[in-house]
């Protein structure tokens, strides 16, 4: 049975996807020949231990996938994780022990450390960002711009950095943005639509780009306006045209330079696609314990 924390307080990522995952990436490094360099190399029935090492601080996040692509070779590898998903760690620290098949640990080494330094860096960046908007009400969110096949994990890492989740994708909300204002001839025909569309429990946000657009917004029931590339003043302006009666969420122009601005403004939401798709990962190393004799 597996030790290893796959969630954390408030997020769960699916063992369904983690084993697909796995299964493919696998398939991907192994091809038709296998792993030639360990099957050449090492004796079948050699033992070795292994300890996951930061080698630059940060946060943590994707344990259990790392877990799962040494189980997915064999099954009886230990694995031990020494942090939770969402701890940070030092650099020079070691953040889970595995034990096991040598030919399982090689294999399946660079699967394990793809995913786990990736998601890390994610899990890593968003905390930046989170640390930045400390004492505002702002929430860091993300966005739909994920690697293809992986968004389900880079959004748990998002969590685990302290972030919060924008929509999962088209199916769960619906956000009008300004291709379909244009496509649906307006701000009014386009809401209108949408609400007549949805459900009881479907969430209707629009994108606008000024105080003119927001205001036409507003008179029309929506759940949340989407601020995009306005500047701190015109968000503070919209924020309080807002007045209590939709969500607001900025976003466009945010960095690290500019997000704590951008929270003073008001705003109770900051999206930011950069946590995702321009994160570089947390530098995690595998090194293998020299065996005695």
């Amino acid at each position: 049975m597996s030790t290893t924390p796959v969630s954390t307080a408030d997020f769960e990522l699916p063992r369904v996807l983690i084993a697909r995952a796995i299964e493919q990436a696998l398939a991907e490094d192994l091809g038709v020949r296998g792993d030639l360099t360990t099957d050449a190399t090492v004796p079948r029935g050699t033992m070795s231990t292994a300890t996951f090492g930061a080698r630059r601080a940060g946060v943590i996040s994707g344990l259990a996938v790392a877990e799962a692509a040494f189980h997915a070779l064999d099954p009886s590898v230990v694995f031990e994780p020494l942090v939770r998903d969402g701890a940070r760690v030092a650099a020079g620290s070691v953040a889970a022990r595995v034990a096991g098949s040598a030919h399982a640990l090689l294999t399946g080494e660079r699967v394990a450390l793809n995913f786990l330094s990736h998601m890390s860096g994610i899990a890593t960046l968003t905390r930046r960002y989170v640390d930045l908007v400390a004492g505002t009400r702002a929430r860091i969110v993300d966005t739909r711009k994920t690697t293809p096949g992986l968004r389900a994990f880079e959004k748990y890492a998002v969590r685990c950095g302290g972030g919060q989740n924008h929509r999962s994708g088209l199916y769960d909300a619906i956000l009008i943005k300004d291709n379909h204002i244009v496509a649906a001839g307006g701000i009014a025909p386009a809401l209108a639509a949408a609400r007549a569309h949805a459900g009881h429990m479907v969430k209707i946000e629009i994108e606008v780009t000024s105080l003119d657009e927001l205001a036409d917004a507003l008179k029309h029931p929506v759940d949340a306006v989407l601020l995009d590339n306005m500047e701190p003043p015109m968000l503070r302006e919209a924020v309080a045209l807002v007045d209590g009666r939709a969500i607001t969420e900025a976003s466009g122009g945010v960095s690290l330079d500019t997000v704590r601005a951008i929270a003073e403004s008001g705003v109770d939401l900051i999206s930011i696609g950069a946590l995702t798709h321009s994160a570089p990962i947390l530098d995690l190393g595998l090194d293998f314990t020299p065996q005695a004799g």
